[in-house]
């Protein structure tokens, strides 16, 4: 498997690993800050890996849907014919349901499925505002670590599936935010926002 992201100090990095019945191992994690991430330079550090594991030993390559992934796994087929390359069924499942809930488009016929699934567009907004407006301020913040025992889960913009991850977090917290939003310190809080903070009360107690 190929997946690349970015380390503290904002590096790109690649990593590369196997894994099998008995579960994932790291093989190499490398630093492309200096390179290009093409569809060739992905194959070379994925064949390395092939050759140093067996290719014999490799029945297929995961990565995501990008498309010098895509083109990494079409050469890595080519080369040993016995490999298959399947993109990763989240990330598959992360574009479905962005197209599914995008706005509609004329060249598209999906007026009536982006009608029927607008609900998770317009949650996904609702949760992550309420986030937002509880993240960036102190204040805001303390009175939630008194009232939930789990942290706040942001979107992150190159991690699929992050925003239903955030979703089933606030699931898990929903008594903690609940109890919040009926407490008299948040009925008090008038700085920064008043109107705001009852709209978070009235999202959270419907």
């Amino acid at each position: 498997m190929g997946d690349g992201w970015s380390d503290p100090q904002r590096r790109p990095i690649f990593n590369l690993i196997a894994a099998n019945e008995s579960g994932p191992m790291m093989l190499r994690a490398i630093n492309s800050q200096r390179e290009t991430k093409s569809g060739e330079m992905i194959a070379d550090l994925l064949i390395e890996c092939i050759k140093e594991v067996g290719h014999d030993d490799v029945v297929q390559i995961v990565t995501d849907n990008a498309s010098n992934c895509v083109k990494a796994g079409s050469l890595i087929s080519a080369k040993f014919p016995t490999i298959f390359w399947t993109p990763c069924v989240v990330h598959t499942l992360n574009l479905a349901l962005k197209n599914i809930c995008a706005p509609s488009l004329t060249t598209r016929n999906n007026e009536d499925v982006y009608e029927a699934c607008y609900w998770i567009k317009s949650l996904s907004e609702d949760v992550n505002w309420i986030k937002n407006f509880i993240m960036n301020h102190g204040m805001r913040l303390v009175m939630f670590t008194e009232h939930c025992d789990l942290k706040l889960l942001t979107i992150a913009s190159t991690r699929f599936a992050s925003t239903v991850v955030m979703l089933k977090r606030f699931k898990q917290i929903k008594t903690g935010l609940q109890q919040m939003v009926v407490s008299p310190k948040w009925d008090d809080y008038k700085e920064d926002g008043a109107e705001r903070a009852s709209a978070v009360k009235k999202n959270n107690i419907r």
